[in-house]
């Protein structure tokens, strides 16, 4: 037992070092996004929102379904025994649990709503973009485009040409300047 909780923490201790040691090298380079196409985006935030929201829809949908089993099963009786249905913050001792199938129709139906709620989202981000190209294409030629930033945001500074540098560094007469 102690090799194994020895090696658990050794593997542990190593595998911190190895990816704090990634993360340190690849500190500089800068992931590029735009070279991913506007579909790969798009399902990569579907993704995000499905599985950040399944939490929340979860604990929403299993405090619903107590509620419904409470309602069916003593009226919302709040006496000790009539509370052994209700929902987690109102549960007394005893408390009769959900079957595996209950918990099996939760979780289809959490994965549901959390698939509605990217669904929903998705639907809102491609209008906004839709209204945006139309609106950039409803413009006449040649119209002044500009671009708000927020104060403090600086623009990265063009590219030094080594020659035009060595001109600005060295005053015009080839003297000190005075």
């Amino acid at each position: 037992m102690k090799k194994i909780i020895f090696t658990i923490i050794f593997s542990l201790l190593f595998l911190t070092q190895v990816f704090q040691a990634q993360a340190q090298s690849g500190a500089n380079s800068v992931f590029d996004m735009t070279t991913f196409p506007q579909w790969a985006k798009d399902v990569r935030r579907f993704d995000v929102i499905a599985f950040g929201s399944f939490p929340f829809s979860w604990f929403f949908i299993t405090f619903v379904y107590d509620m419904y089993r409470w309602g069916n099963a003593n009226g919302l009786d709040f006496t000790t025994e009539g509370r052994r249905y209700a929902p987690w913050p109102l549960k007394s001792a005893g408390a009769v649990e959900m079957t595996n199938e209950e918990y099996k129709r939760t979780m289809i139906m959490a994965a549901s709503l959390s698939a509605v709620v990217a669904i929903t989202d998705l639907v809102i981000v491609k209008i906004k973009r839709e209204k945006q190209r139309r609106r950039s294409e409803s413009r006449p030629a040649g119209s002044v485009i500009i671009n708000k930033k927020p104060y403090g945001a600086e623009e990265e500074p063009p590219p030094e040409d080594s020659a035009a540098a060595d001109d600005l560094a060295a005053p015009e007469g080839g003297g000190k300047p005075e």
